[in-house]
């Protein structure tokens, strides 16, 4: 199976202390977030649990234990952008963050990385030149670190409406004027660029279209074919395998306007303060009227070697 820890939270970034212990005690629990009472309980067993798949702003937190996992199949994304506080609060500087890129990078072959550039808007000084100057230096510090960039643009989710005010699509002639740009300057440095969710389209300027999380990606970041149940999409226009996810929405400390995962400031507070490092959940604890499951778990590995794609 493929577990994944990046759609509703930044684990690695707040949580890295309570995921190695989940990690050593073998179990994780996690509630249904839309049935709270429904809980299911995963093995975290390298025997079961192909990869891991982590989303993140800021590995740091992670390095100083990272090899208590390398039993594990890992793939990484790893977001970076150029925007300033007033957009991402809480998030580390770039500088910071491309560093610890390449240091995670190092820690191969048991891992592989990805360079997210998302959301991409355009509003104020993150003009179209801005965009192209700050991809084209990132591209640079991170040549030879990551092969692969994927960027998406932004979604306007009622969410990120109410928290971003004025913030408004990008049009089509944007997006194509960037993506240019983007594989222009990949091209330059040796680094892939894939879209998110956003249509054939950018196909036509050089961009692959084939999905940031599909199974072939994980093959190769793995050396290992694998055989996956079929199953139905998250979203019609996503090819990616998104399911078993183990973290909370509305727990996440960056503060990113954009965010999708968090209704507000005052939530992600309120749920944090229920974080226990010790206990299975990553929010709070075991209740009365929990309604609990095993997980059912099986590995996708069927012992032929994957060879390198480029």
């Amino acid at each position: 199976m493929i577990l994944n820890t990046g759609n509703r939270t930044d684990i690695p970034a707040y949580f890295s202390e309570w995921f190695y212990r989940r990690i050593r005690e073998g179990t994780v629990c996690v509630r249904n977030p839309y049935f709270p009472e429904q809980v299911t309980v995963y093995r975290l067993d390298p025997a079961v649990v192909d990869c891991i798949v982590f989303c993140t702003k800021n590995p740091r937190p992670m390095l100083a234990q990272i090899a208590g996992i390398d039993a594990f199949g890992q793939y990484w994304f790893v977001t970076i952008t150029p925007y300033g506080e007033e957009i991402e609060p809480h998030v580390p500087d770039p500088v910071q963050v491309i560093a610890d890129v390449r240091a995670l990078a190092r820690l191969m072959p048991k891992r592989e990385v990805c360079w997210r550039y998302d959301p991409v808007f355009i509003m104020g000084r993150y003009s179209l030149e801005f965009h192209k100057t700050a991809f084209a230096r990132m591209a640079e510090q991170l040549s030879g670190s990551v092969n692969v960039c994927v960027v998406s643009f932004i979604d306007l989710y009622e969410k990120t409406l109410r928290n971003f005010k004025g913030v408004k699509s990008v049009t089509a002639k944007e997006r194509r004027e960037l993506l240019t740009s983007f594989v222009n300057t990949g091209r330059r440095f040796g680094i892939r660029i894939k879209t998110c969710a956003e249509g054939e389209a950018p196909a036509g300027f050089g961009a692959d279209t084939g999905g940031c999380l599909t199974k072939e990606t994980l093959e190769h970041a793995l050396g290992e074919s694998l055989t996956i149940p079929a199953r139905v999409r998250a979203r019609a226009e996503c090819a990616c395998l998104l399911g078993n996810d183990i973290g909370v929405y509305n727990t996440c400390g960056h503060g990113c306007l954009y965010c999708y995962a968090n209704y507000d400031s005052r939530t992600v507070a309120e749920n944090r303060a229920q974080h226990d490092p010790a206990s299975p959940f990553l929010i709070g604890r075991a209740r009365p009227e929990d309604i609990v499951h095993a997980a059912k778990q099986e590995s996708f590995r069927n012992g032929q070697l994957r060879l390198p794609f480029f």
